[in-house]
């Protein structure tokens, strides 16, 4: 691709995120509802790749999110504050959740874990929220909080070194996006573009020998910016391998 047709992408992404990543004390009304689930927790197979991960991230408490706040997986990973407006059931506070997947139907901008949903509830009031399906709510976008991990990426198991890589990009803490991720090319003095394959991954067709530095395109409070990984990927790097890139966002 054309690096005019990628910067022009980029300032796309960049216009449509704006709105959604201001971090403002106004509420956005919008409407929520839940899945099934035999054991409360999210679906590994979600749109954004986490796998095991999306299931267990933020003690279950996770979401599907509307097209327009996935965003072609640019979405993924964002953490949102929302609650329910019905008084005689729905607390304050509302559910802090990371969004994991993508899912929208009946006006709806997040369809929860069933653990996420209740979490919305009064005390004692948990089997009258599920029964309404759908409720209307309010959220707003806060930064997501990682107990202090770094940013990490980790090694598709798909992977099959050396001729394809591809990265799934984990713990993007704060009020940040990850637009895209580029890996140095030392033999050319370049930097490769990554292909959003979907959600949070990343990949590359025949990746540079050895180890690789790899780069990302975050978009936040700070503006748009490029942030190395002081961490190189190890020329052996292997498939459902976690490596720590040593950036932590906030």
């Amino acid at each position: 691709m054309k690096q005019s047709h990628v910067l022009l992408l980029i300032l796309v992404q960049v216009i449509f995120l704006l709105p959604l990543l201001c971090l403002s004390d106004d509420y956005v009304s919008s409407r929520a509802t839940y899945y099934g689930s035999p054991d409360c927790k999210a679906n590994p197979r979600g749109a954004c790749g986490y796998g095991e991960f999306g299931r267990d991230i933020n003690n279950g408490e996770v979401s599907g999110v509307s097209s327009r706040l996935w965003n072609n997986g640019t979405g993924c990973g964002a953490c949102y504050q929302v609650r329910c407006k019905i008084p005689p059931h729905c607390n304050e506070e509302g559910v802090y959740v990371v969004a994991t997947d993508y899912g929208e139907g009946h006006g709806t901008d997040f369809v929860f874990s069933p653990k996420a949903y209740g979490r919305m509830a009064r005390p004692g009031t948990e089997d009258q929220l599920y029964s309404f399906g759908v409720v209307e709510v309010e959220y707003k976008r806060v930064a997501c909080r990682y107990g202090g991990y770094n940013l990490v990426y980790k090694v598709h198991e798909k992977s099959y070194n050396p001729h394809y890589l591809a990265i799934l990009v984990l713990y993007v803490g704060g009020v940040n996006d990850i637009l895209a991720v580029e890996v140095w090319q030392e033999d050319c003095k370049e930097w490769r573009r990554m292909r959003r394959v979907f959600g949070a991954v990343h990949d590359l067709q025949n990746p540079p020998r050895g180890t690789l530095s790899l780069r990302f395109l975050v978009y936040g409070s700070a503006g748009i910016n490029w942030v190395q990984s002081p961490n190189a990927l190890p020329a052996d790097w292997t498939a459902g391998a976690t490596y720590n890139s040593n950036i932590q966002l906030t």
